[in-house]
């Protein structure tokens, strides 16, 4: 990659989550005019099968091979970094080929028990794609840790798409067969977006190895970490991958969990507050609703995780510390500078946003509680962006005895502040536990680092930072709270706050960045370390800014 692979994966993977995100949103607008609700739930019934055994048979791979390709790399052991590579490929074809087979024999079984048989085609429809997805991951997994992002965020656009055109594609097709099947052609979608996908990763796997080849012609050393040397055996591959991925499966599936912990924990606990109509709707409100949003600003946050992974395993595998130091500071400084705007964009103009893109609640109560639940569970996500990126560099330097403590600690606190909270003040004390969550994780985190590295983020720019903060959210909710009141422009409501949230996020954006620049939060020296294009186009807003105040 160039110079700056940090910067430039993690641009690649946050533009290629974002697309993706779109598209599969997008998705489902079509598919629910041609299945209706009801289709809809029998597809959902397959689908989450699906996704839950694709996290089983994937999470955790591309991480836990990235770093084991970069140490490799790193210390110059191309055959090894192959061989590596190689096992795992064989592993994720076993995998893939047994649940491929299990998706689909206990197809029928899952649908009755789930109390929808017509959902059993479609389960059966989407089976195939566990052949090829599990290879993905393991070649999504090489690239990172040979530091070349491009393939993986290009593999997740593409698949998107052939998804979205697939299932709309075979539904409306099969319409006039029967409901059962539409619903089967629709699923299947996500085996043509696999096929797609994968043919987009084998492409780019010739690509990589003629590269290879024509480099090691031309430096003279085809077989530059010797022939002879002894090659790692496969079952101690697949030792290191199972000791690698099991932590990192746990660390990546623990928000999964947090959020399994409220749907089940709150109607049992607020039975006796609230009816049961009124608990529906304050669960949909933070499943539907909150939960989306609040999910966000993380997306930059998982892409920094997977860009440092193999970086800071290569240099520390190196034994370069002082690059480990320097990088883990830069990726705390740039989730934490990146993260903040869009927390507070949507922390204060929850209300706006909220009507704008999901309308109004059905009750007075959930109208009244869901910019709060909103607000308060993004506010909550800053910390969640500290413990992704934080658990990114612990997983590069190989402590995975610490990931698992850190999702211990966090999931016991959660819990106890679930019980503890919920009698007192409902949805709120759910809501309270998620952040002490992220916040306990992240404060573990962080002292497992400053063991090892004496790293900092933004030294004495807190002050400045902090200052910024407070003026964005002192004016912030003043102004959001005015035009809630005041901007009546059109007989539709949606409309209405869709001007109050663009009024409102107009503000946090660009007070956001002359606060950095007035408070010295952001200095010249700090723009010069960014990729060319952003520089252009800071420079660009700069002069823009000197001409208006010209």
């Amino acid at each position: 990659m160039s110079k700056d692979s940090l910067i430039k994966g993690t641009l690649i993977l946050t533009v290629a989550a974002l697309v993706a995100r779109f598209i599969g949103v997008f998705q489902k607008i079509p598919l629910v005019h041609l299945l209706d609700d009801t289709g809809m739930g029998s597809y959902g019934i397959a689908f989450n099968l699906y996704s839950s055994l694709l996290v089983v048979a994937t999470a955790g791979i591309p991480s836990a091979l990235s770093k084991l390709v970069a140490e490799s790399t790193a210390l110059g052991r191309q055959r090894e970094a192959d061989r590596i590579y190689r096992a795992a490929v064989w592993f994720s074809l076993a995998s893939g080929f047994v649940m491929a087979v299990l998706l689909f024999a206990l197809a029928p079984w899952y649908a009755e028990s789930a109390g929808d048989p017509k959902a059993a085609l479609a389960t059966q429809a989407i089976a195939p794609a566990m052949l090829m997805f599990p290879l993905i991951a393991v070649m999504r997994g090489y690239f990172q840790g040979r530091r070349r992002m491009m393939p993986n965020g290009v593999s997740q656009v593409i698949e998107q798409v052939f998804r979205l055109a697939a299932a709309v594609g075979l539904a409306y097709a099969l319409l006039h067969v029967g409901d059962v099947e539409a619903i089967a052609g629709a699923s299947f979608g996500g085996v043509v977006g696999g096929a797609a996908a994968l043919a987009v990763m084998v492409y780019y796997m010739l690509k990589l190895r003629r590269e290879d080849r024509v480099a090691a012609s031309e430096a003279g050393k085809g077989n530059e970490d010797g022939a002879s040397a002894p090659l790692m055996p496969y079952r101690v591959i697949y030792a290191k991958l199972l000791r690698l991925s099991v932590p990192i499966v746990l660390y990546s599936v623990v928000v999964t969990l947090i959020y399994l912990i409220d749907s089940r924990l709150l109607h049992p606990l607020l039975s006796g507050t609230f009816e049961l109509e009124q608990r529906r709707e304050l669960l949909g409100i933070l499943t539907g609703r909150a939960q989306s949003l609040a999910g966000i600003p993380i997306i930059l946050a998982i892409a920094l995780s997977q860009s440092i992974v193999p970086i800071i395993s290569a240099a520390y595998s190196s034994g370069n510390l002082e690059q480990v130091r320097s990088q883990t500071s830069r990726v705390l400084q740039i989730s934490l500078l990146s993260g903040l705007p869009a927390v507070l964009l949507i922390a204060i103009a929850a209300r706006p946003i909220d009507g704008a893109i999901f309308g109004y609640e059905k009750t007075a109560y959930g109208y009244e509680n869901a910019p709060y639940i909103i607000g308060l569970l993004t506010m909550g996500a800053l910390f969640q962006i500290l413990m992704q990126t934080s658990g990114g560099v612990l997983m590069g330097m190989g402590k995975m005895k610490a990931l698992i403590v850190s999702v211990g600690i966090g999931i016991a606190i959660k819990l106890a502040g679930t019980y503890a909270l919920a009698p007192f003040i409902g949805i709120y004390g759910l809501i309270v536990s998620t952040g002490l969550c992220f916040v306990a994780m992240t404060a573990f985190n962080l002292l497992v680092l400053r063991k090892e590295i004496n790293f900092h983020v933004l030294g004495r720019k807190w002050i400045g930072l902090g200052l910024t903060t407070a003026v964005i959210v002192g004016l912030g909710i003043p102004l959001e709270l005015w035009t809630h009141g005041a901007v009546k422009l059109f007989a539709y409501s949606r409309m209405n706050e869709i001007v109050n949230a663009v009024i409102v996020a107009g503000w946090t954006v660009a007070a956001y960045a002359i606060g950095l620049v007035l408070f010295r939060v952001v200095t010249k020296n700090d723009i010069d370390k960014l990729p060319k294009p952003l520089q252009k186009l800071i420079g660009k807003g700069q002069k823009l800014m000197g001409r208006a105040g010209a």
